[in-house]
């Protein structure tokens, strides 16, 4: 796939990378800035519902003791090898999608 740029100027794949930087919320920045860029977009999106899903579950499991000790360990580790994942598959261009989240984020971010 060619190197294409962004409505922002820059190469889609560093700003594909960059919408995973800090989870959900770079996600909705990218999301909101980028117009253009399907693949941008959809790894915006991707990244919000991913991230944004591990947030809430992890707020709701910490609101459980038992589960919290159990659970976050499981939820923080799965979280940091998708956000690794995810990062270097963007910078790669590409389109990689996640089972059923990946469906839902393309469909979203067009």
């Amino acid at each position: 796939m060619a190197e294409e740029k962004t409505g922002m100027g820059m190469e889609q794949n560093v700003a594909g990378l960059l919408c995973y930087v800090l989870g959900w919320i770079t996600g909705l920045v990218f999301f909101l800035i980028e117009k253009e860029n399907k693949f941008v977009r959809f790894h915006a999106m991707q990244s919000i519902i991913v991230f944004g899903g591990l947030s809430i579950i992890a707020f709701v499991v910490g609101l459980i003791p038992i589960l919290n000790v159990i659970l976050i360990p499981i939820i923080w580790i799965a979280g940091l090898i998708l956000w690794i994942l995810l990062m270097i598959r963007a910078y790669q261009n590409v389109w990689y999608k996640l089972p059923g989240v990946g469906d839902l984020a393309e469909k979203y971010s067009q």
